[in-house]
Order: C-alpha cells, then sequence, then structure tokens
C-alpha cells in the first residue's frame, strides 16, 4: 500500500486555505474550513491557522492569488509550519507551484481524507479499497512525482528519462489498479455468499454522516464493543450483529460515514462496504442533531443514499442522536430576524421534524441511553411488519407479546 501521506510519529503543525467563491459564500467556506480542521485532527495534525481568500473562481496556478500565498509563505516560515492543506481538490500543477512557493507538504482535501482511511482500515477488505482509491487519485498526479527528471533545458542527457519513468510508473499503476478491482470483484462475491448464508433475516442499516454516532448506536443496541469514538470515519469496515428485541431477531450493520465533497472514486471503491445500505430492509439514517449544520449533513447523506441504492425508495428510521449535547441561545422578545439553527430549542426542532418527515422519527442520545426504548419498539415494529410481509404464516410468533390476554 501507497505511505500514509502525514507520518503517524507526531502531530504535525499544519495551516488551512480555503475560498470565498460564486460557488460558495463565506459561512458555506468557513463551514468547510471547521469541518477539514476536524479531518486534519483526526489524521493527527495541528491546525495553527485558517486562511481565506475571497475569488470568483480557483487561481488555476495557485489556487490563491500572489499576495496571499506571500502571506500564507511569511507565517509558515515565522511559525515552524510543516504541512499546508487547502479545503478543494488540487491539480498536479497546482501542487507543485505552491510546494515550489511555500515548501512545505501540500495536502488537498481528498489526499486527507485518503490519508485518514489508510489509518483507520483495519481488514483485508478495506485496505484494498483504500489502496485502489489512493492510486485512482495518485494516477493524473504522476507528473509532479517526477519533477527532478523534467526537460527544463536541452543538452545531452535531459531528453525522455522523466517522461520514460512516469509511463513506467503509469503503467505500473493501471496494471495495479485492475489487480485491485479483479481483487474488490473476489471480495463482492465472498461478501454475497456471506449475506445469503444469513438466511431470511431482517436486515437493517444504519447510515448517516460521519461522526453521528452510528457505532456508539450499534454498542448500545446489539450490546458489542465497535471501536467508536469522537473522530471522523472511525468505522470503515462494515460490522453486522445479531440483534434481538423482544422475540423478534434482526441483523443490524454499521457502515461508513458520509461525508461533504466525498471524492466519486473514494465511494467506488467503498462498492463491497455499501453493499450492507443496498441490501438492507430498513435504512436507519442517525443525524448529529447538536451539529450546527445537521440540515445540510441529512442532504449529503440522502444524495449519496439515491446514488448509492440506485434511486430506491428504501423504508427508513429518522434517529436524531446527540439530544445531551444539544445547545441552543433564545431569540430576545423584540428580534423580528427569521430563526436559524442556534436559536431554535429542542422541542420545537422535534415539532417541525415530526411533521416534516413522510417516516417514523424519534430524538435520543446512544451516549446516555435517552428515549433507546422507543427507539427499539420503532425497530421493533418495522422490522415485525417486514418479516410479517416475508412470512405471512408466522404472525403466531408475535401473538404472545401482543395479544394482552396472553400477556398475563
Amino acid at each position: 500500500m501507497i505511505d500514509h501521506i502525514i507520518s503517524e510519529a507526531e502531530s504535525e503543525r499544519a495551516v488551512l486555505v480555503g475560498l470565498i467563491s460564486d460557488q460558495q459564500n463565506e459561512v458555506k467556506a468557513r463551514e468547510y474550513l471547521d469541518e477539514l480542521a476536524f479531518l486534519a485532527d483526526t489524521a493527527g495534525a495541528e491546525t495553527v491557522k485558517i486562511f481565506l481568500q475571497r475569488l470568483p473562481y480557483a487561481n488555476p496556478r495557485t489556487f490563491v492569488g500572489k499576495g496571499k500565498l506571500d502571506e500564507i509563505r511569511a507565517f509558515i516560515e515565522e511559525n515552524d509550519i510543516s504541512m499546508a492543506i487547502f479545503d478543494d481538490d488540487l491539480s498536479s500543477k497546482q501542487v507543485l507551484n505552491i510546494e515550489r512557493e511555500l515548501k512545505v507538504k501540500i495536502l488537498d482535501r481528498t489526499s486527507l481524507i485518503l490519508d485518514i482511511f489508510a489509518k483507520r482500515a483495519r481488514t483485508a477488505n478495506a485496505k484494498t479499497q483504500v489502496e485502489l482509491a489512493q492510486y485512482q487519485y495518485l494516477l493524473p498526479r504522476l507528473t509532479r512525482m517526477w519533477t527532478h527528471l523534467e526537460r527544463q533545458r536541452g543538452g545531452i542527457g535531459m531528453r525522455g528519462p522523466g517522461e520514460t519513468q512516469i509511463e513506467t510508473d503509469r503503467r505500473i499503476i493501471l496494471n495495479r489498479i485492475a489487480w485491485l478491482k479483479e481483487e474488490l470483484k473476489s471480495i463482492d462475491k465472498q461478501k454475497a455468499v456471506q449475506r445469503k448464508n444469513r438466511g431470511k433475516l431482517t436486515r437493517v442499516a444504519l447510515v448517516g454522516y460521519t461522526n453521528a454516532g452510528k457505532s456508539t448506536l450499534m454498542n448500545l443496541l446489539s450490546k458489542s464493543d465497535v471501536f467508536a469514538e469522537n473522530k471522523l470515519f472511525a468505522t470503515l469496515d462494515t460490522t453486522v450483529r445479531k440483534v434481538i428485541i423482544d422475540n423478534l431477531p434482526f441483523l443490524l450493520s454499521d457502515t461508513v460515514g458520509f461525508i461533504r465533497k466525498l471524492p466519486t472514486h473514494l465511494v467506488d471503491s467503498f462498492k463491497s462496504t455499501l453493499d450492507e445500505v443496498r441490501e438492507a430492509d430498513l435504512l436507519v439514517h442517525v443525524v448529529d442533531i447538536s451539529h450546527p449544520n445537521f440540515e445540510e449533513q441529512i442532504e449529503v447523506v440522502d444524495k449519496t443514499l439515491r446514488e448509492v441504492c440506485n434511486g430506491a425508495d428504501k423504508p427508513m428510521i429518522m434517529v436524531f442522536n446527540k439530544i445531551d449535547a444539544f445547545t441552543y441561545t433564545p431569540k430576545d422578545e423584540d428580534d423580528l430576524t427569521p430563526a436559524t439553527r442556534e436559536n431554535i430549542s429542542l422541542p420545537e426542532l422535534k415539532r417541525m421534524w415530526m411533521s416534516r418527515l413522510p417516516h417514523d422519527c424519534v430524538f435520543i442520545s446512544a451516549k446516555t441511553g435517552c428515549n433507546i426504548d422507543e427507539l427499539k419498539q420503532m425497530l421493533y415494529d418495522r422490522a415485525k411488519e417486514i418479516h410479517l410481509t416475508r412470512f405471512p404464516y408466522n404472525d403466531f410468533l408475535f401473538q404472545k407479546y401482543d395479544d394482552p390476554e396472553t400477556e398475563s
């Protein structure tokens, strides 16, 4: 596997760079950079300063303008910075030009996410998927890796080797990509056999934005010990556990979290992981209600689900998690401006979403266990409905629980 982009030895000091452009206003740009800072922290980097510049579009040579680049370089030299992370994908030309100016390691959002994925991958399946995504990212950026062999001037010995080496590396990488794709096909077949061997049990998949609390909820419902922490992409490998609520067993799977600006080839690489979502009978969409931009996170997940499930309309339960961390600032009585997420109370949000959603929703705290019984009842009711649709003659299994006369 390709070496990690960020060293694991010790925390590196980094600056973050973003744009206020025609495509995103200042509020949106700062939100993205806050998320980028969380990604950097997850990867083991310390964010020292954030730089923003207002431009109609990214500079094709250096992403930001010359004056801003000079400002960044001066700060880097004065503060022992070893890395600059840009919020959007950079071309190989941009990376080369920026490296020449700043003389530090240059990353973009995708390379940072890939590094986190490489660190988090534990199983052969996840490692293969990450390696494929890394090579697909690397392929169009090969030119910057052979700058020492560029044809910068004429003369004997200055023609050809760089181009020859690049073409050789390109063939090696293309062959490796082809091999990895075949390996993933083999993994897909193995996963398909495993899913068939699970019988006809109802399948429930936890989905949601990264760090929404899916793994914590998985541990609570299944009484298992799935790895969970307050970091992005804590879960890469799909974990499946058998859960029994009252007398009803079903399979519960925890899947990789989604994120804004997630590279397409990364989603493609994780096809076998997302097959659990495609084949699920019921989706449980976990939302971090304490996050100031949770509504946009819902949109990101919904959009990705439409792509993953080919537009299929699967039954869903919306779970608003982390109510224990929810905060808001009440509006003044004289304030006539429209209410925002920051000044809407939790009861108001509950009324809003319960009236808006066409399916079940519940507000819980997986950390404290608040309202978990209500969620379990929803899961039981929906799983029972799916089970009886599949096995209409098995309704006697539920009579002693649903019939008040038999309960006594």
